[in-house]
């Protein structure tokens, strides 16, 4: 391979999968990852529009894979399931029926029909054993890195949840995040209460107000998007911390304290 190759090489955009959403109850998506005729199914909160979306595309079920334990995310395993014995990946400090392969940090599977390889990363704080999976550009979060947001905290700690998501800002700038809900409107409404001045928001909430005029999804979005308008993943920038502090009333020692303050603020906007 000659330099000039070689360097094309290691700055192409990554070869994405076919990815489609289906949507589930009344703003989630369960994503559907293709290839052939085989599908793999993440986090299906419900098996209804799951199994209709397969009969109508005439696809196969090859997997399952779940971020975490909330019932929006796996309440329609069994009924899956029972249509379909498919293996089924999961977070292994959770306690969620029919997972046959848990995984945790640094774990790296290969999607049975699919093809595709994927590293787990463990990212606690919307819940305990919340898990990522990352690969050929995609991340598929659930629900601790949002459009625009992140998840509440219901059993994780602000340290958690900022460790997590500094996980996920490192990640390089143009993977894919897919997240489990469509909230990018109501995010977006925070961010820019707390960074008004920031262009790259306003941008952002002209773009996705057109997306959601004409009912299409917000998401995908990527890691270089959400590092330049998700207030939650810049915490060390000045003018987020500072209007934390005076949403406060008081002064903040570190990044964890401004993340701690926007999460607060925000499950009260």
């Amino acid at each position: 391979m000659n330099e000039s190759t070689q360097m094309a090489a290691t700055t192409a955009t990554p070869a994405f999968p076919r990815v489609e959403p289906i949507r589930a109850f009344r703003d989630n998506y369960i994503w559907a990852l293709i290839s052939g005729k085989q599908v793999a199914i993440v986090d299906p909160g419900d098996a209804a529009p799951v199994l209709a979306w397969l009969a109508q595309q005439k696809l196969e079920l090859a997997a399952i894979l779940l971020t975490h334990h909330h019932a929006d995310h796996v309440g329609g395993v069994a009924d899956l399931l029972a249509q379909r014995q498919v293996p089924v990946f999961g977070p292994r400090t959770e306690n969620i029926p029919l997972v046959a392969h848990a995984l945790g940090e640094g774990d790296e599977i290969e999607v049975p029909g699919i093809g595709l390889r994927f590293r787990v990363i463990d990212i606690p704080g919307h819940t305990r054993g919340h898990i990522a999976y990352y690969g050929a550009g995609c991340l598929f979060c659930g629900d601790t890195l949002f459009t625009c947001g992140c998840g509440r905290l219901f059993e994780g700690t602000p340290a958690q949840m900022s460790a997590s998501l500094a996980k996920l800002a490192a990640l390089p700038d143009n993977t894919r995040v897919y997240c489990g809900h469509e909230y990018t409107m109501a995010n977006i409404a925070f961010a820019q209460a707390v960074e008004p001045e920031n262009a790259a928001l306003k941008k952002r909430e002209a773009e996705d107000r057109a997306k959601r005029e004409q009912e299409l999804p917000t998401v995908p979005s990527d890691i270089a998007q959400e590092k330049a308008t998700n207030p939650f993943l810049r915490a060390t920038v000045p003018a987020v911390a500072e209007a934390a502090q005076r949403h406060a009333g008081r002064g903040l020692n570190n990044p964890v304290e401004v993340f701690a303050v926007l999460r607060e603020w925000k499950n009260a906007f």
